[in-house]
């Protein structure tokens, strides 16, 4: 491969607009079923989820701060939207979305802030198993909804925890001919992405689905409202399992409703927008970066400009909040993409295809889609993911479990926070004193292109924010030497995490980094990078 940095910008639109309008194509595929989707599962019109994936490609592309990203709406907000259209709406669902579509306008404004005074490093703050916490409690919340969608079943529960309880009794009211649709979907994700032929590997398998979906859909005559009787049990089935879009796209436009701005709940649904947007970008444009054949860095600090820019734009016109969307991504390098344009061209599609084929989109069935974020969520939740936390060490797990189980039960605020209060609470089982879970005591030598930095009492997710800002003043291509004190207490698991990272790029660009006593303290479990106390 040819090492040589592609260019950016109109120039790096000259030199790789082939493979990046080919790439943009792909995701386009992948992406138009996911923006229906995940509207649907929001609890939003169909068309909200196409204005965040047309805006995400078209505008927000030319401000992002990574070259690979693609953005849209993503399965991460769908039980933070879906809830703040039930609270905000106090059940009337229009409502509730044109407040929350206030909320994404502040949230918004909020990012652009936060780029401007540089809080590119805001996942710092996070432990690594509260994201992964989140991120796995999302998947049970999206599962649990769509469950009933992909066989045709009403539940009664209307609580997550209500609705899991549910799943094993209501399998008798499955509607068949619904359920064939939605289970063909989840055979042929499951299938697709197990397949290793390059050719087929290559095949959007969310588009395959939906494909499949729309040719059952005729067989069933779902366009028209019909009753069939099966086993001796009548089953109703119609157009209202489709997707039902406006004729024309300037009639899907929805415009803010701040009524609420006084209220306290709308000032939480903003901040967990806002917060939950920043941190999954920054997480995605972190992966990317780490996957990147040409190592490529992005601004972190853009990144968030870029996104807060993108979700005002789309709170003013009726647009789910936007991500940089690691699926689509992944499949962006995947088939080749070069630089941002793969991002332009995807939206581009969108937009075209929304204003010349509306109608297929009327055919798509409900279910098919359901399948799809099934697996979806199960990819967020799989047991993989409890196992491999769980590897990592008791105290990972155990903040991981505490973020799942109080999000499902109470919200996704709520268990963020129980999270890293919880995290809090092992550092100082583990004797890190409070003034120092903050604020970490580092002190650093330079000696001509030689700095020795050194720590002591602990270093923390939530006090590493004080060792970055010192990464970040010493050139590369020099020699770091980090000597832990024989008093620290306790090395946390996403510091150990940051170290490993900083290192491999550091060292991968000339220069050296030495841990110097990190072997000296205790791993609490067999996982290398596992958080590591005193002996």
């Amino acid at each position: 491969m040819n090492n040589e940095k592609p260019k950016d910008w109109l120039p790096g639109l000259k030199e790789n607009w082939k493979s990046d309008i080919l790439s943009g194509f792909v995701v386009f595929l992948i992406a138009l079923p996911l923006c229906l989707g995940i509207s649907l599962a929001s609890g939003a019109p169909p068309m909200a989820g196409i204005f965040s994936g047309i805006v995400g490609g078209l505008v927000v592309s030319l401000f992002s701060g990574s070259h690979l990203t693609i953005n849209g709406p993503a399965a991460g907000l769908i039980a933070v939207v879906l809830n703040s259209i039930f609270v905000l709406g106090g059940g009337d669902a229009k409502l509730g979305f044109e407040i929350t579509l206030a909320a994404i306008v502040i949230a918004g404004a909020i990012q652009i802030v936060l780029g401007l005074v540089r809080a590119g490093n805001l996942t710092v703050y996070f432990p690594i198993s509260v994201v992964h916490g989140m991120m796995a409690a999302i998947g049970i919340i999206i599962i649990s909804k769509q469950f009933y969608v992909a066989l045709g079943i009403t539940p009664t529960a209307k609580s997550i925890l209500g609705l899991l309880i549910e799943i094993p009794t209501s399998i008798v009211n499955v509607n068949p001919e619904v359920a064939i649709i939605g289970i063909s979907a989840i055979v042929i994700l499951a299938i697709l992405t197990k397949i290793q032929n390059p050719i087929l590997k290559k095949l959007p398998a969310p588009l395959v689905a939906v494909l499949v979906g729309i040719v059952l859909g005729f067989v069933f005559d779902l366009a028209d409202e019909h009753s069939y009787t099966l086993l001796n049990h009548t089953y109703k089935i119609g157009p209202e399992k489709l997707v039902n879009l406006p004729n024309h796209i300037y009639e899907g436009l929805s415009f803010p409703n701040f009524s609420r701005w006084k209220d306290g709940i709308f000032w939480v649904m903003v901040i967990t927008i806002a917060l939950i947007a920043s941190i999954e970008s920054l997480l995605t444009a972190t992966a990317v970066d780490n996957t990147d054949p040409y190592r490529r860095k992005s601004n972190m600090d853009r990144e968030l400009v870029a996104k807060g820019v993108g979700n005002f734009f789309l709170g003013w016109i009726g647009g789910l909040p936007i991500i940089a969307e690691v699926v689509r991504s992944s499949a962006n390098m995947e088939n080749g993409a070069k630089t941002r344009w793969s991002n332009f061209f995807h939206g581009m599609f969108l937009l075209l295809f929304i204003l010349l084929l509306p109608g297929l989109i009327h055919r798509i069935p409900l279910a098919s889609l359901a399948g799809i974020l099934i697996m979806v969520g199960l990819r967020l939740a799989s047991p993989h993911v409890f196992q491999e936390t769980y590897r990592k060490g008791w105290d990972q797990i155990v903040i991981f479990l505490v973020t799942v189980i109080i999000t499902i039960v109470e919200d996704l605020l709520v268990g963020v926070f129980c999270g890293i209060i919880t995290a809090i609470l092992i550092q100082m089982y583990f004797g890190v004193k409070f003034r120092y879970i903050f604020v970490a005591d580092i002190t650093i030598e330079s000696n001509n292109k030689v700095h020795t930095l050194y720590v002591k009492h602990a270093l923390l997710f939530s006090n590493m924010i004080s060792l970055k800002l010192l990464f970040r003043k010493i050139s590369l291509g020099e020699r770091i030497d980090l000597k832990f004190d024989e008093n620290v207490k306790m090395i946390g698991f996403s510091a150990i995490e940051f170290l490993q990272s900083f290192k491999r790029d550091y060292e991968e660009r000339g220069g050296q980094v030495n841990l110097i006593g990190f072997e000296d303290l205790k791993p609490i479990s067999a996982y290398y990078g596992a958080t590591r106390i005193q002996k």
